[in-house]
């Protein structure tokens, strides 16, 4: 049953899944903005009290396979689940392990947790995107499509902006667990809010026929999936570690597989399926590295702004924000703390946990001491969770005026073609690293924090970049895909999301081995700005696939 659409503006199914997103991404962005947080933290404290490198390959790994899932949960949704009943199964379970990562519990139940959220996650991300895409696809609406993905994108980020506030309440006035449980009830309102809307997204919820070519689910599961599982095996037995630990070496083996049947998949295509599915390819491997340097927020940035950061505030500001809980407290009575060498490292038990000792805040272990509270006096810090908040802030703020230039560049026939965008965004993302290069080196970051600033900067100049990829990519996968492997390639993309945050947790396993922190960002911005560069010189021949896809119907 096809929806009526207005003349003018966006249909109401937009705004549907614009608060759906938004609800659920609130969810996902507050559990990921504490998770590093809360590993690290001490027991004492109500954390895990793990050293630095476990804590990032556990939220690594977590990264890596809350994007890698969408790969089975786009293909179900394809062939057997239609998208609706596939983001009621995945915001289902999602909520399910937040509200139980709330409940105080061993560490065998943490992965339990962690698992009903990644599986639920594979169910629910790619197939509302795709829903959106589907929305679109009216021939009076695909000239709408690249701003509607931008107004949904900005959903995304209105709740990845307000859910670190929240976060930051809860821990401070009460417990890890309440922040936790938080994100549970973010998922349930955006079930409901979903359930609402439905007579307006139905008519695209449409599950496309299975071709000949297509490979069916029982060979996919003999040729992909036990295949995956007995490479991971591999990985995780072989002596010692290739990458940091066990669990990288198995995640990146069990993709060997994943990659093979993305191939498999392309070379069953034929003709211009084949060129788009390419196309797709290219940027694909592209946005890899770009994802690297995003999924940083959760990872060596979040560990950038807990330590080497002021974090003091301004008494203004202070004033402000003390009223809503929002502010940390640390000062110099002993407690227990941390052992740290002079270059932060933790001294860690074999399975991870950090030795700790009575002692003062490891907060001032490179503040210098005439910025010290006198004895019996609080200092007030900005929590660590809400520097998270920075990059939504940015998308808020910067989403329109990237916009408006696309627009103005549209009307004079100078906008930058999609791939074009993808390379000045990987090059703009290699900067945002720069920046963090400069922070390193403007002082001694083991006496002396650095000011806030110098994140607030790079988040901004990332912020740009990921305005010219992000939206642009879930858009270019629903135009350029082959009707029938939509979702499908949906997943693809949110694969190279789970590689790049992979890269980023194994960086992050490493984090306690770089003496120097401007090589640990380095090595992204040249990683980043080389292959932006690289990519310009394909970009004419990448762009006419792109226009001929958009403009054929199958």
């Amino acid at each position: 049953m096809s929806q009526p659409i207005p003349k003018k503006g966006h249909p109401r199914g937009l705004y549907i899944l614009f608060f759906t997103e938004m609800w659920e991404r609130f969810g996902y962005y507050l559990m990921v903005g504490i998770l590093l947080l809360f590993l690290r933290d001490t027991v004492s404290h109500g954390g895990r009290g793990m050293d630095t490198g476990h804590a990032g390959d556990i939220v690594g790994t977590y990264i890596a396979l809350v994007y890698l899932t969408p790969f089975i949960g786009g293909l179900l949704a394809d062939r057997y689940l239609g998208y609706r009943r596939s983001i009621y199964l995945g915001g289902s379970l999602m909520a399910a392990g937040y509200y139980m990562l709330a409940i105080p519990h061993s560490g065998s139940l943490l992965f339990v947790a962690l698992g009903l959220v990644i599986i639920g996650n594979g169910f629910f991300k790619p197939n509302i995107s795709t829903l959106l895409g589907n929305i679109y696809n009216r021939e009076d609406l695909k000239p709408k499509k690249d701003v509607a993905y931008n107004i949904f994108y900005m959903g995304i980020n209105i709740g990845a902006f307000i859910c670190n506030f929240v976060a930051a309440y809860l821990r401070n006035n009460y417990t890890w667990g309440y922040a936790f449980a938080a994100a549970g009830t973010g998922m349930v309102l955006s079930l409901i809010w979903f359930t609402t809307g439905q007579k307006y997204v139905r008519h695209a919820d449409v599950i496309k026929p299975v071709h000949k070519e297509d490979m069916p689910i029982s060979k996919i599961v003999f040729y992909v999936f036990v295949p995956a599982i007995i490479a991971a095996i591999i990985g995780w037995m072989i002596p010692g570690n290739i990458t940091g630990s066990d669990s990288n070496d198995a995640f990146l083996f069990a993709c060997v597989p994943v990659v093979i049947f993305y191939f498999t998949v392309w070379y069953r295509c034929h003709g211009f399926d084949r060129k788009r599915i390419s196309t797709l390819f290219i940027l694909f491997g592209v946005a890899i590295i770009f994802w690297n340097i995003y999924s940083q927020n959760a990872t060596s940035l979040t560990i950038w702004a807990d330590t080497y950061t002021h974090r003091e505030t301004p008494p203004a500001v202070e004033r402000f924000l003390k009223p809503f809980g929002f502010l940390q407290t640390v000062n110099t009575e002993p407690k227990d703390v941390p052992i740290l060498d002079r270059q932060f490292r933790a001294k860690a038990r074999p399975d991870g946990t950090v030795l700790t000792h009575m002692g003062t805040d490891p907060y001032f272990q490179n503040l210098p001491k005439d910025r010290w509270p006198p004895e019996g006096r609080d200092l007030k810090l900005i929590s660590t969770e809400i520097y998270q908040s920075i990059n939504p802030f940015w998308i808020i703020v910067l989403t329109p005026v990237i916009v408006g230039l696309f627009g103005y560049l549209r009307a004079r026939g100078k906008e930058p073609s999609t791939p074009s965008k993808f390379a000045w965004g990987t090059i703009i993302a290699g900067l945002s690293s720069i920046i963090m290069v400069a922070a390193a080196l403007s002082t001694n970051i083991y006496e002396n924090k650095v000011s806030s600033a110098w994140i607030f900067a790079s988040y901004g100049v990332f912020t740009i970049s990921e305005l010219f990829v992000s939206p642009v990519g879930l858009s270019l996968v629903s135009k350029v895909a082959p009707r029938r492997f939509t979702a499908l390639m949906m997943g693809g993309w949110f694969i190279t999301t789970s590689l790049g945050g992979k890269i980023a947790g194994i960086m992050t396993g490493f984090w306690d081995k770089f003496d120097s922190k401007a090589l640990f960002f380095g090595i992204s911005a040249v990683a980043a700005i080389v292959a932006g560069f690289l990519l310009f010189p394909l970009t004419k021949k990448l762009n006419e696939v792109v226009v001929k896809a958009t403009e054929t119907e199958e």
